[in-house]
Order: C-alpha cells, then sequence, then structure tokens
C-alpha cells in the first residue's frame, strides 16, 4: 500500500531527496540567506561536494524545494479532500507535523523579496486557480482575481503567525494552535459575511466604476490596478 503524501517516509529517502529535505527544514528555520551550503550537507549527512552534484548551487537547490514542498501540499490536500481522509482518528496528528514544515517554508520562501520568491507566489495562484476551477467553478467570474486574493490573504496569516499566535494564545504551529486556526478559517469559508443586498450594491458600484474606467489599449484594467 502506498504510503500518504504526509508520511515522512513516504518515498525512497535517496541522497538527493535528504539534501532537499535538510534543505526545506533549515530554509524553513533560517531562510535562504541564513543556511549555508555547508550546513546543508552537514544536516543531510553528505559532503558540500555531493550537493553541488545534485543540485549545482543554493538557488538551484532553493527552486527544488520551492516546487517540491508546494507539489506535496498539493497532493496532501488532494488525498485529505479527494480520498476522503479527514475522519480517521488519526489522519490529523500525522499529517500536522509535515504541513506545518512546509507552512513554515512557504513563509520564509515568500517573505525574502527575492525573484524566486515572486515566482512561487505565482506559482500558487495558478495551482489554487485550478483547484477552484476544479472544486468551485461557480464561485467567482474571475478565477484569476479569486486565486490571487486567496494565496494573499492564506500568505497574509502565515507572514503574521506570530501577531495571530498572540491573540489566539497559543503558537499556530503547534498542533492546538493549527487546529484553532483551522477551525476559524472553516468558519470563514463556510458562513458568508455580506448578505445579498449589500452584495448585489456592491457588485453595481464595482461595474459603474469599471465602466467609468475601461481598459485602456494595452489591455489592462484601471480599476484593477486600483486607478
Amino acid at each position: 500500500m502506498a504510503r500518504p503524501a504526509w508520511d515522512p517516509a513516504f518515498e525512497d529517502l535517496t541522497a538527493r531527496a535528504r539534501i532537499r529535505d535538510a534543505a526545506i527544514r533549515l530554509f524553513a528555520d533560517r531562510g535562504v540567506d541564513g543556511a549555508t551550503v555547508r550546513d546543508i550537507a552537514r544536516e543531510a549527512g553528505v559532503s558540500p561536494g555531493l550537493l553541488r552534484h545534485h543540485f549545482g548551487s543554493k538557488e538551484a537547490l532553493r527552486e527544488a524545494c520551492d516546487a517540491y514542498a508546494l507539489d506535496r501540499l498539493v497532493r496532501i490536500k488532494e488525498e485529505l479532500v479527494f480520498d476522503d481522509k479527514f475522519a480517521g482518528s488519526t489522519v490529523l496528528p500525522s499529517v500536522h507535523p509535515t504541513v506545518v514544515l512546509l507552512y513554515k517554508y512557504i513563509n520564509r520562501a515568500l517573505l525574502d523579496g527575492s525573484s524566486a520568491a515572486a515566482a512561487m507566489f505565482d506559482d500558487m495562484v495558478t495551482l489554487t486557480e485550478r483547484w477552484v476551477h476544479k472544486m468551485a467553478p461557480d464561485v467567482t467570474d474571475d478565477r484569476r482575481a479569486f486565486a490571487a486574493v486567496l494565496v494573499g490573504m492564506q500568505s497574509g496569516l502565515l507572514a503574521m503567525h506570530e501577531h495571530v499566535s498572540r491573540a489566539l494564545g497559543v503558537d499556530m504551529f503547534t498542533a492546538q494552535g493549527h487546529t484553532r486556526m483551522v477551525g476559524a478559517l472553516v468558519d470563514f469559508y463556510t458562513n458568508p459575511l455580506l448578505g445579498p443586498e449589500l452584495v448585489a450594491k456592491i457588485r453595481a458600484a464595482k461595474e459603474s466604476l469599471r465602466a467609468a474606467n475601461p481598459p485602456t489599449a494595452a489591455g489592462t484594467d484601471p480599476v484593477a490596478e486600483g486607478a
């Protein structure tokens, strides 16, 4: 039987995989600039030369970690949702360490101001747009904007984890704090905050603003750009 995607041993840990996993742990704790090639090699139990053999450079290793972190999170979510594994009493406790590590990694990765951070955010928006198309195709008539705002909101939650944890009275990256945060998110997504009458007024106002500020010849939308 195949191991679930959140199981640390769900794949054979080759030297390349050990290096990648060590880099994810150290990048999550220290950021990319704070973890040297030597640090990562030591954490993985390999030589710096072997790390360079597999990845070439720390920048290329970071790209591999970015892609892996996003892919694995998507696989975990799909297993939980599509394979209906939420009901198992042992699932959430077992998935928590892996998900939290990946969240910490992504939080650090998105905040370092690099072109790689921008690329990761764009990839997250694209993945979210596909998810929305699959799970809730009628939720919006502008899936790209919906996905971008959703990723921004959830990334902001990670970026503000110290403040959120203080407000909760518990670290949101612990099992207790994460459970409470997930409960709040479920409540947030399942209960509309705006009544239908107000929604209609806001949409009408948006269309009026869009009509007064039509797209430019280049195809940009001044309303979307905040004009």
